[in-house]
């Protein structure tokens, strides 16, 4: 790869082979074998979430990076494992919801943030990460406006890249802007460091 992003990722070194690091921040990172011009976080209103840009030249052109890493939900396996005894599943599905709609909320603001300065860029974009929101999400429609999503334009099969659950799901995308061409989209299931399978995608830059 030429630039890496890291979600839930807090080593303060950067992998061999990538000269350039904006490591301004705890949890989220961005590592690359091209210059980084300028970079920093995205401003947002949620505390657990984060989002990080690099401006990037590569072949002449500068690109503008932007990691995305979506509040999380903090949700165990073992809330949502289902049970033999009814009354206790009808708990667990109450309290997984009393969990989910203040996240949804934050979302909501956090992705909004994120999409007015992609939408101030004066250089095309790459936009990708740990949305923790599946496709059909507000925050996919709404971070998905004017951008292509790699995976549906030179993806092939599911796209699912978490894991941890019985039911893997997509909640990993990577967007970018229509003047950028994409090459290839696949997820690595041979990669199991974390819950999450490695989403690798290509794009033609010249």
């Amino acid at each position: 790869a030429d630039v890496v992003f890291f979600q839930e990722y807090d080593n303060k070194k950067p992998l061999e082979g990538f000269q350039y690091f904006e490591n301004s921040r705890p949890i989220v990172k961005i590592q690359s074998k091209f210059p980084i011009l300028e970079s920093g976080e995205v401003k947002t209103d949620v505390s657990n979430g984060m989002c990080l840009y690099a401006d990037i030249k590569i072949n002449g052109k500068i690109i503008r990076f932007v990691n995305v890493y979506m509040e999380p939900f903090f949700l165990d396996k073992s809330m949502v494992k289902p049970t033999k005894d009814m009354d206790v599943n009808e708990k667990k599905a109450k309290k997984v919801l009393h969990m989910l709609i203040p996240t949804f909320k934050k979302h909501q603001t956090q992705i909004d943030q994120i999409k007015d300065f992609i939408n101030q860029s004066s250089y095309p974009v790459i936009v990708g990460g740990d949305f923790n929101a599946v496709p059909n999400s507000y925050e996919y429609y709404k971070v998905s406006e004017d951008l292509d999503d790699g995976f549906l334009k030179v993806g092939k099969g599911s796209g699912t890249s978490f894991h941890d659950f019985k039911f893997p799901i997509k909640i990993d995308h990577i967007f970018a802007s229509k003047s950028i061409v994409p090459i290839s989209y696949k997820v690595d299931r041979s990669v199991k460091i974390s819950d999450h399978f490695p989403v690798i995608a290509e794009f033609l830059v010249d």
